[in-house]
């Protein structure tokens, strides 16, 4: 039995998805879970990370487990308590989806500082564990939803400055191999996309998908603060534009190991805008 946490997440949907197609015994973990999120045979469980003992019954009897904090508030986790519990259920192989903010942001608490007692946690309990440490996912251009629909435009800060986002499917397809193969255990996968790409591209890859122009709007960074504080904590949304703002040679890296584990190239933002425009029209 695998157990995926923060299972209806833009990581953990696919992951559900790939390790029931491939026939594994899946248990999908997430707050709101529902059987019609899951593909059919998957057991589901509404659970919350923050609530360990909550886990408790979950990890009864399983064999692996993907770790994502699911979106929850990082000072309300115990990363030690889960994994104990992880390890007292018979779990032995943990896969755990992490941040590439713990190299490149260390002193950051929500970018590296929470995901590295995660990974310390994992590391000290004495299973087999991968760690997987993706920079920013294709799917945060989901943000730009309600003003592509209304009125094609894109706004967004340092509109010529790019990074290699990925996508959140190649992060799912690495986890499945990594919880259901041998010869990962203790690597550390950083994952990104194929290339740099900056917001005004990813914005123009949703055009093209769409068939129409999306007209781009370049915010200014307290434009962009103001904006972003309605749904993030000040600490995050500082450290966030400055990621967007001056990537670190960290930030700016292409990485080889999705094509090592999967044996192919990443996806491209532009393969993930076709995939996903029907979000956008």
């Amino acid at each position: 039995m695998i157990v995926v946490t923060g299972a209806t997440g833009n990581v953990g949907r696919p992951l559900v998805q790939t390790l029931a197609a491939a026939g594994e015994q899946v248990t999908a973990v997430s707050r709101r879970v529902s059987d019609a999120a899951v593909p059919k045979g998957v057991r589901i469980r509404q659970a919350d990370l923050t609530d360990s003992e909550s886990l408790r019954p979950i990890m009864d009897g399983a064999d692996a487990l993907f770790l994502h904090d699911g979106g929850a508030s990082a000072h309300l986790l115990s990363p030690r308590d889960i994994v104990d519990v992880a390890k007292a259920g018979g779990v032995g192989r943990i896969v755990l989806l992490s941040s590439i903010g713990v190299v490149t942001r260390p002193q950051s608490a929500s970018h590296g500082g929470m995901m590295q007692s995660i990974e310390d946690a994992v590391r000290q309990l004495g299973m087999e564990w991968t760690i997987l440490r993706p920079s920013g996912f294709n799917s945060n251009a989901y943000a730009w939803i309600e003003t592509v629909r209304s009125e094609r435009t894109v706004a967004a800060p340092f509109g010529d400055v790019g990074v290699p986002t990925i996508d959140p499917a190649d992060i799912a397809e690495v986890a499945a191999a990594a919880l259901r193969e041998d010869g990962h255990a203790g690597q550390v996968y950083e994952l990104t996309g194929p290339a740099l790409t900056t917001p005004r591209q990813r914005a123009e890859a949703i055009g093209d998908a769409l068939g129409e122009p999306i007209r781009f709007v370049d915010q200014t960074r307290d434009e962009a603060r103001t904006q972003m504080l309605q749904f993030m904590p000040e600490p995050v949304v500082e450290t966030t534009l400055d990621v967007f703002a001056e990537p670190t040679p960290a930030e700016l890296r292409i990485s080889p190991d999705v094509e090592q584990v999967l044996g192919r190239a990443p996806r491209t933002f532009a393969d993930w805008a076709k995939r996903n425009i029907a979000a956008y029209r």
